[in-house]
């Protein structure tokens, strides 16, 4: 796939491969695994190559770096990075659910991240992730990390309020895919979908804040 082969790097074990960009629903649809188990593991392999990055070239201090790193492994930094490198396109889902959902694409990249390590090592998914991330550090380029928070802040400039209500629950018990819309001062802004409440919230909070800076 372009996104890897354009980056030097082949990946052996398709089916490994096309795990690591199957969401949930498609999942259950057509019988094949999932990405959640290559996503818990590709979280892992982003959080340390970061954190050796930051460690390495910054001089800051634990909470400082943290908060950095954190900017550039959220959610939104995920979702742009595989925008920007033409993942999202593979991404499978099943009917009615939006390939671009950013919480989708978010689990996508790490879990590719995931299937890179088990196939070539730790130094070879480092350096991948790097080279996709570190132009955006030495950018300065920010994310916004807590888009409820962020939400809140452009509504109390003009003293407006905020309410979040959950309009949708589907899947079993143990899996749910929550939907959630956003309103300001009573007027809908945003919907967003996640696996919790607070997942679906954010994602929610995202949309708005699109909508209202456009």
């Amino acid at each position: 796939m372009d996104f890897l082969e354009s980056r030097g790097i082949t990946i052996k074990n398709n089916d490994l491969l096309m795990q690591a960009l199957t969401h949930s629903s498609y999942s259950n649809e057509h019988g094949v695994p999932s990405y959640e188990r290559l996503e818990f593991l590709g979280d892992a392999v982003l959080e340390l190559a970061t954190s050796e990055y930051f460690y390495l070239y910054s001089d800051s201090k634990e909470g400082e770096m943290s908060k950095v790193r954190a900017s550039y492994v959220c959610e939104e930094a995920l979702f742009e990075y595989s925008n920007a490198i033409g993942l999202t396109p593979h991404i499978r889902v099943g009917n009615g659910v939006d390939q671009k959902t950013q919480s989708i694409v978010a689990d996508c990249f790490e879990s590719v991240l995931a299937v890179i390590y088990l196939e070539h090592g730790f130094s070879v998914a480092k350096k991948y992730a790097l080279n996709i991330i570190v132009p955006y550090v030495e950018e300065n380029v920010k994310f916004i990390i807590d888009s409820k928070s962020y939400l809140q802040e452009m509504v109390q400039m003009d003293k407006g309020t905020i309410e979040y209500k959950v309009i949708n629950e589907t899947g079993p018990q143990n899996s749910k895919t929550y939907e959630v819309e956003v309103y300001v001062d009573n007027i809908k802004y945003g919907t967003g979908t996640g696996k919790n409440k607070k997942e679906a919230e954010q994602n929610a909070a995202r949309d708005a804040i699109d909508k209202m800076a456009g």
